[in-house]
């Protein structure tokens, strides 16, 4: 299972999280998504630890704790969701239009 790190600096980069997660144990990996088009960080985080005990540890500590100016928001990830097409759903044969074309 991998930890959720919300409200990042722009400006953090992999080795400044992965310093303050060391402190509650083994990270094995840290995650910095980028904006696709622009490059830029997208203000989030996965950092992923040795044991779910230390991944527990460091959600209780930092959880709300202010780092670089901001509020971190620190929970365990929630699965990724496949992706869903876009659009408002389908037409059903229950929906009859009145209108011709």
């Amino acid at each position: 299972m991998s930890i959720y790190v919300g409200n990042l600096s722009y400006d953090v980069t992999e080795e400044d999280i992965r310093e303050v997660f060391a402190e509650y144990g083994t990270v094995s990996n840290v995650t910095l998504p980028k904006d696709r088009e622009t490059g830029r960080k997208r203000g989030f985080a996965f950092v992923e630890m040795g044991t779910s005990d230390e991944e527990t540890a460091a959600i209780e500590a930092l959880d709300g704790a202010e780092w670089m100016g901001r509020n971190l928001k620190v929970n365990k990830a929630k699965p990724r969701e496949e992706n869903k097409p876009f659009g408002g759903g389908s037409r059903s044969n229950n929906f009859k239009s009145s209108r011709r074309y």
